[in-house]
């Protein structure tokens, strides 16, 4: 469900009270935690924290007029998502992930994510310490490089057999 608010506060303006009390609570967790770096802005229908393009000229390699998005925060049909480009960017089995994944299971709260989001239905099922933690481990430059390895990987061509 892809909101068409232009801005953060007319998106936050459009969610039930309960929905809009969990994203707020989580909004303030994300701009205590994130890299200075970032702009908040909205992106692809919700809240997004971005790499503006006076960092990174290039944006976003889907849509080069878009920023670099580096998290997400939206409120779908069903539950609200965290998009933690972040801490998944790396690929698969990638250490930032293997960390979250194993400081979350020490909280004993229960996982829902999927390739791209953090899935929840009220912010008590978010162990907020280890997603800020999380959040604070990754640096705009640290994103940059990450995105770009990817990128590499991507245009490669297939291993002949």
């Amino acid at each position: 469900m892809q909101s068409k608010e232009t801005t953060v506060e007319g998106y936050l303006e459009s969610l039930p009270e309960d929905r809009r009390a969990a994203i707020s609570q989580m909004r303030a967790l994300i701009r205590k935690s994130i890299d200075k770096k970032t702009e908040e802005g909205m992106q692809y229908g919700m809240i997004s924290y971005f790499v503006p393009h006076k960092i990174y000229p290039a944006g976003y390699h889907c849509n080069p007029k878009q920023p670099l998005p580096f998290l997400c925060l939206a409120s779908q049909k069903n539950y609200m998502s965290l998009y933690m480009f972040c801490a998944y960017v790396q690929g698969d089995g990638n250490a930032e992930e293997k960390w979250f994944r194993d400081a979350w299971a020490k909280t004993g709260k229960k996982l829902d994510m999927g390739k791209s989001c953090i899935r929840f239905k009220k912010i008590d099922d978010l162990p907020l310490e280890v997603v800020a933690q999380a959040i604070k481990r990754m640096t705009v430059k640290d994103h940059i490089a990450q995105y770009e390895a990817n990128l590499a990987k991507m245009k490669k061509p297939p291993k002949k057999k």
